[in-house]
Parts: structure tokens; sequence; C-alpha cells
């Protein structure tokens, strides 16, 4: 027998509309698979189990009076504790914020609400999603649920771990250079970043940030999916956000009507010589079922330092209140970036967003040839869960903490939807990911193929 937690989204809404399933049974599941795991891998930081049951109890009396249930009826969601939740504990994974607990609901939380979800608590990050590996000096450390002496990948790595063991169907993470995607390849899930805007967030510090999204995180594309349909929608208070023409809906795609550009590495990123491998196996696997398939090489020779000024602007807008009242607390990674930001001169700022400006124009000129772009999520596979970022690859040392994951934010500069989809095991037997790139405002094709290529792939080991 399946334990309800270990449902899909899509199973589980379907088996409480259909009343072989109660939301309080789906919730107690969860519940007890948080208690059951959680203190191997620290995945939630925050609960609010009273209220979840509650709110469930009331759904179950309803439900059979409902001709048509609410998208996510009694479906848990865990949420990144980077976004404010009312009534529960939201740090951002930062001791400057340690007990801090707001007063109203974020936009996201209000559209999960809105759509029936149920909020079942949040996931760990590092301090204020600065990072593609998960720890802060409040919660700790999350650890892979493959290989607990690794990490599970950042910033939204809670999120993912916790989808990965079944403590909820649904998580929502959130996503800058990579923190949807890396996660979700590190853990085996699926992580979608959606075209920024398309997911309404109100309360960035940049409002017009090109780079921040928040994001489903699921088990499957259909499940991700689904919940998308939830959060997706315009709001005022987000610049980048314009009305739907269509939800984002998922629809079947035929692999082979579909030309497809490769690249392994944006002739950016130095990627472990064994995810190549990977990489390329996938390729070979995948390639039969495509119309066409062409090697992209884009020149993103700017984008490091464009990337770097870019996340020392959103950095110093969300913190540089905090370093003068408690710069004692925050974290070397917040620090760093602030302190680079005092050397920054207007100069250099505005000759990185002129060049990212050409490089974006550039890039979108793919989608003239290509439908949809692949590449892997992730240059490395998961290291120690102590170490900050992999100290080197290929024998070769890793500069910094970014470094090592150009992969990811080099396509967070595009602004293109991108989803990372379960891509088999890789070299050292761990969850290998692979991203799949549409065109901007594209975000259905993108889940589309990635549903197609899941199912492709399913049963079938790349390594």
């Amino acid at each position: 027998m399946t334990d309800p937690c270990d449902l899909s989204a899509v199973d589980a809404r379907r088996q409480i509309a259909d009343g072989s399933l109660t939301v309080s049974a789906l919730l107690e599941s969860c519940i007890a698979r948080i208690e059951d795991r959680n203190p191997q891998v620290n995945a939630v930081v925050a609960t609010c189990y009273d209220s979840a049951r509650a709110q469930a109890a009331q759904m179950d009396s309803i439900r059979p009076t409902l001709a048509d249930l609410p998208v996510l009826f009694g479906l848990p969601v865990l949420i990144k504790d980077l976004i404010d939740t009312e009534g529960l504990t939201t740090t951002y994974g930062s001791l400057c914020f340690q007990g801090h607990i707001p007063e109203t609901d974020a936009g996201i939380i209000t559209k999960l609400r809105q759509a029936g979800a149920i909020i079942l608590g949040k996931t760990n990050t590092p301090e204020f999603g600065t990072g593609a590996n998960t720890f802060n000096k409040v919660y700790g450390a999350t650890r892979n649920p493959d290989n607990t002496d690794l990490t599970c990948g950042g910033s939204s790595g809670g999120s993912a771990v916790a989808v990965a063991c079944g403590m909820a169907p649904l998580a929502i993470g959130s996503d800058f250079g990579g923190s949807l995607r890396i996660p979700a390849s590190f853990c085996g899930i699926v992580g979608m970043r959606p075209t920024p805007g398309r997911v309404p967030c109100g309360d960035l510090a940049i409002g017009h940030s090109p780079l921040w999204t928040e994001g489903p995180m699921a088990r499957s594309v259909a499940d991700a999916a689904l919940c998308m349909t939830a959060i997706e929608g315009y709001t005022p208070d987000d610049p980048r956000a314009a009305p739907l023409s269509a939800p984002t809906g998922l629809t079947p795609v035929a692999l082979d009507g579909l030309k497809v550009g490769v690249s392994a590495d944006l002739g950016l990123a130095t990627l472990d010589h064994g995810i190549r491998k990977t990489f390329d196996a996938l390729v070979a696997t995948l390639s039969p079922d495509f119309a066409q398939t062409g090697t992209i090489a884009p020149d993103l020779s700017p984008a490091p330092e464009i990337f770097k000024t870019i996340r020392v602007m959103d950095v110093y807008a969300t913190a540089h209140g905090l370093k003068e009242q408690h710069g004692d607390k925050l974290g070397d990674n917040v620090r760093n970036n602030l302190s680079l930001a005092d050397s920054l001169t207007f100069v250099e700022t505005a000759k990185a967003n002129a060049a990212h400006t050409v490089i974006f124009k550039e890039f979108q000129k793919l989608f003239d040839t290509y439908d949809i772009l692949i590449c892997p999520s992730t240059a490395v596979s998961p290291f120690p869960v102590d170490q900050p970022f992999p100290d080197q690859i290929n024998g070769e040392p890793v500069v910094d903490y970014v470094a090592w994951y150009a992969v990811t934010w080099a396509l967070s500069l595009m602004g293109c939807p991108i989803v990372s989809v379960p891509a088999g095991m890789d070299h050292k037997g761990m969850p290998f990911g692979l991203q799949v790139i549409a065109p901007r405002h594209q975000d259905a094709l993108a889940f589309s193929v990635a549903a197609a290529i899941e199912t492709k792939l399913s049963g079938t080991q790349i390594a």
C-alpha cells in the first residue's frame, strides 16, 4: 500500500475529489513523514500543524457539497523560508530575523490559500537565499535524502528535500541563479523557473529584478504544472507581471517534431568530466526522438561580470540596512556581497547592464532556429554537506561560491522559463537533472516538453 503522502499531487487531488481519500488522512500522512524523516535531513524548519489540521477537517466537511474543487483543494504545501507567511515563523535563514512572525501573507501564499492548498510549514534556505548549498546560522544544514553526507544544493534545498522525502506533494521555492533547478537536480525532483513576472512577486527590494522568481517543486512535471496554475497570474505589485493570455496548462507534445539546441556548458561553465559524460549519454539517448539536434555555442563571456553586478545589487537592496544594525549576525555570503557593493561604481553598473542587454538579445536568436534548448542542471555531483561550495572541479580550484553553477545562472540572465527534470543518475550514482529551456513566456511549452522527456526517460538508466 502506498502511503498517502507518496501519492502524486494529481492523484491525491483526484482521490480527494472522488471521496476515496480524506484531506485529513493525506495531511496526517505528511505530518508523520516529516516527523520520521526530518531529523535526518533537516528540511522543514517551522510547522503549523494545528491550523493545518483545523483546515483539513473543515475541508472534509464541505467537500461533498462542492461541485467543483479549487485546483489545490486539500493538498499540503511547504513554503521556502524566504516567503512571508502570516502567523508562521519566517527567518529568511538569518539570525537577524530569528523568531520573526509576519503579520501578512506574501502574494504567492494568498494565491495558494485561494486555490485550496493547506500551508504545512517552512523549509530551510541559506541566508536570504545567497548560495547554492542550504545551510544557515539559524537552523543548520539540510542534507541530501539519497546520501545525508552530501548537500541537497540550494537555495531551495529544504523544499526539494521535503518533496523528495514525501513530506508534502508540493513545495514552493525561488530562483535567482539556479535555486529551484540545482536542488531539484540533486534531489531527483522537478523544479520550475518561470518567466520572471509570471508568478508575481510584489515584495522584491528591486521590483524590476530580471532574475528573481518563485516557482513550484514537485515529484513529477504534471504535479509542478498543477501547482503553477494556482500561483501564476497578474498583480499590479510586480512591475514585471502582465495579464496572462492563457493558464500554463500541460498539453501533449511530440518530441519528433522538435528542433533542439544542445550545450553541455553554454561555452562558459566548467563541468566535471563525469557530468559531461552523463549529459552526452543522455543526449545520445534522446536525440533519435527529436526531429533535429544541433550544438549551440552562445558567446556568454560577459556573463560572469553581469551576474556578479546584478547579484551584488540585489543583496545590497535587500540587506544593506542590516549591516549596521546586525553586522555580527550576517553570514559570509551576505557580508561579502555587501562589501563588493561598497566598491561597485556607477560606471561598472552601467556597463554590466548594457552588456546584459546585448547578450540577452543574442541569446533569444537561438529560438529562431530551435524550439527548445537543453543542458545539464548542475556542473558537479552533490558534494559534502559541510562545504559551502565545491573547492575544485577536475582538479582545478573553484574561485568562489557562484563559479561552480554558471550553467544555471547564465540562463537566469536570459529570462526564459526553465524546467529541471530528473534524468537518471550521474557517474557517482546520484540524481541528475536536465534543464529544458523554452522561449520567454512559453512556460507551457517548457512544461510540455519536460513531461515528454520525463515519459521517455521513465525507467531508463543514464550514467
